[in-house]
């Protein structure tokens, strides 16, 4: 019998570059569309915006700088409030009958529909940027990692009682370890909803960030600087998504995966 083929396998970075170069391909097409062409200009276009928002206006770098002071410190807040928060509810029944609605409530409602109200109670500036940042990450993350601590198997909790193990055995050898991936679930959402919030929190009276300069060049119709600012976004995003890829496989290569086909 004829031994069958082996499939030809495609490198990661062939399937890479054929992405890059679609994406490319379709960018060109919407570039010289009769309706699309304003609103999507080219590279070329692009690299002129970058000389223009960086050495003529002097304004990509505060910019940059401004959003990302913003993301840091709402996220980090978020962070650190979202996972005791989390653990309280999980374990403690009073806890998560008295908070569980109310956050329920509060992360569905958009954000920019209290943050006039934030405005009013600080003023303007980075700090309601920041407050409205920390509110929309900590509702995600907060949501995320609950439910992660909510399905861990009680079977094993159960033996390790039998075995003698008290609460803080549990905690820190079954029920942290179990909830690691979760976290960094909660993580990869909570930077992504820091990110999308931005043009929200920076419409608050910032005098600079990314969300703000997408808004101020959209009064003026420079499509070429929101592109810009918008791939800036994009771009940051990828990153961050790159680097909680890189801690996910420091933190949980104990966890099955499944195969790629």
């Amino acid at each position: 019998m004829k031994e069958k083929k082996k499939p030809v396998q495609i490198s990661d970075k062939v399937w890479l570059l054929i992405s890059f170069l679609a994406a490319m391909l379709v960018w060109f097409l919407l570039s010289i569309g009769k309706t699309t062409g304003r609103s999507f200009p080219f590279v070329d276009k692009i690299f002129l915006a970058i000389d223009k928002m960086a050495f003529q206006r002097k304004a990509l770098w505060p910019d940059f700088l401004s959003s990302m002071i913003c993301v840091a410190s709402g996220f980090g807040l978020g962070f650190l409030t979202a996972v005791p928060v989390a653990f309280l509810m999980a374990w403690y029944l009073p806890v998560r009958k008295i908070l569980e609605p109310w956050i329920n409530f509060i992360r569905n409602i958009p954000a920019l529909a209290y943050a006039p109200l934030i405005v009013i109670m600080v003023g303007v500036g980075k700090t309601p940027a920041i407050i409205l940042i920390w509110i929309c990450t900590f509702m995600t993350m907060c949501i995320t990692i609950y439910g992660g601590i909510r399905n861990i198997d009680v079977t094993l909790i159960k033996a390790a009682r039998v075995l003698g193990a008290n609460d803080m055995d549990i905690f820190f050898r079954i029920t942290l370890p179990a909830t690691v991936p979760f976290i960094i679930t909660a993580v990869r959402l909570g930077l992504g909803a820091g990110l999308t919030t931005l043009l929200a929190a920076e419409s608050t009276g910032a005098q600079a960030g990314l969300g703000m300069r997408i808004r101020t060049l959209s009064s003026t119709f420079e499509s070429d600087g929101m592109l810009l600012y918008i791939i800036i976004l994009g771009i940051i995003g990828l990153l961050l998504n790159m680097l909680v890829d890189f801690i996910e496989r420091r933190l949980t290569s104990w966890q099955e995966k499944r195969e790629e086909q």
